[in-house]
């Protein structure tokens, strides 16, 4: 299982990417532990300065802007 945290704030990009993750995942059968994480603080701490950020098991793959959901699909498949 891969574990997923969407960093932002509550945007409306935000909230897309969450959503976009976990059809993705679902369309795939791929099981994930999503996670999302709002507070400035932490999403300072993982480096990310343009949001929504996604990290997966711990290393940021993505910052600034909705993610496409062929990127996605190959960050469950790797």
């Amino acid at each position: 299982m891969k574990e997923i945290k969407v960093l932002g704030t509550g945007c409306a990009n935000c909230k897309s990417t969450i959503a976009l993750i976990d059809q993705v995942a679902k369309a795939k059968g791929v099981e994930v532990k999503l996670e999302k994480v709002e507070e400035l603080r932490d999403i300072m701490g993982y480096g990310v300065m343009s949001t929504p950020g996604v990290v997966i098991d711990g290393k940021v793959v993505h910052a600034g802007g909705v993610p496409g959901r062929e990127k996605i699909e190959q960050w469950l498949t790797a």
